[in-house]
C-alpha cells in the first residue's frame, strides 16, 4: 500500500477544514481537532499549510469554484435571460434546504476574520465582486439596466444570511419575489 501524495493528503485536510469551520466556525476549530478530523499528522499538515490562514485560504478558494458551478448550473437550465436572473434564487431556496447549511461561507469567514486578515478579506471581497459581476452579466442579457444587477446581488446575500439565521429557505422565496417585482418593473411587466 502507498503513503498518500501531498496531493491526496491536502485534499483530506481540506475537506476536513470545510466541514468543521462550517459546522463550528474558524476560530473555535484549532489545528489538532483538523489533524485527528483530517487523520494526518501534525508535522505533515503543518508542512502542506504552514499556517492557518493558508487553509482558510484554500478552503475559500474551494467554495468560490463550488459556489460558481451552482450558478452556472443553475443558469444553463433556465431557458430565457429573465429565468436565468430568477434561477439563482432557486438554486438558493435548494441551498438552504441541506442539512449543513450555515450561511454563506465567505460572510461567515470575513465575520470572523475581516478585520484581522487582509488577505481573507481581499478573498472574500473577490468572491463577492464575482458574484456580482456575473448577475451583471445575466442582467445584461435580459438587455435591463444596471441599476438591475446589484440590486438583485444584494436581494441574493441578505436571503442567505437571513436563511442561516432562521433556518428556513424562506427567504429565498421573499427574495425571489422581490426579484421579479425589480426584474419586471427593469424590462416592464410585457416582457416577462
Amino acid at each position: 500500500m502507498t503513503a498518500p501524495t501531498d496531493d491526496e493528503i491536502r485534499a483530506r485536510v481540506l475537506d476536513a477544514a470545510d466541514r468543521l469551520y462550517n459546522a463550528r466556525g474558524i476560530q473555535a476549530v484549532g489545528m489538532d481537532a483538523l489533524r485527528a478530523e483530517a487523520g494526518v499528522p501534525l508535522k505533515r499538515l503543518y508542512r502542506l499549510f504552514p499556517a492557518k490562514e493558508t487553509i482558510v485560504e484554500a478552503v475559500l478558494r474551494r467554495r468560490h469554484q463550488v459556489w460558481t458551478s451552482f450558478v452556472e448550473d443553475a443558469v444553463a437550465g433556465a431557458p430565457t435571460p429573465r429565468a436565468q436572473l430568477l434561477a439563482l434564487y432557486d438554486m438558493l431556496a435548494r441551498w438552504f434546504d441541506e442539512d449543513d447549511f450555515r450561511g454563506c461561507v465567505f460572510i461567515n469567514t470575513f465575520g470572523e476574520l475581516g478585520t484581522v486578515s487582509p488577505r481573507v478579506a481581499e478573498i472574500v471581497r473577490e468572491h463577492k465582486a464575482g458574484f456580482q459581476g456575473r448577475v451583471a452579466e445575466l442582467c445584461a442579457a435580459a438587455c435591463a439596466p444596471a441599476w438591475l444587477a446589484p440590486q438583485l446581488a444584494i436581494l441574493a446575500e441578505g436571503a442567505q444570511t437571513t436563511a442561516a439565521i432562521a433556518g428556513t429557505n424562506e427567504a429565498a422565496g421573499h427574495a425571489r419575489a422581490a426579484a421579479v417585482t425589480l426584474i419586471d418593473a427593469a424590462l416592464g411587466e410585457d416582457r416577462a
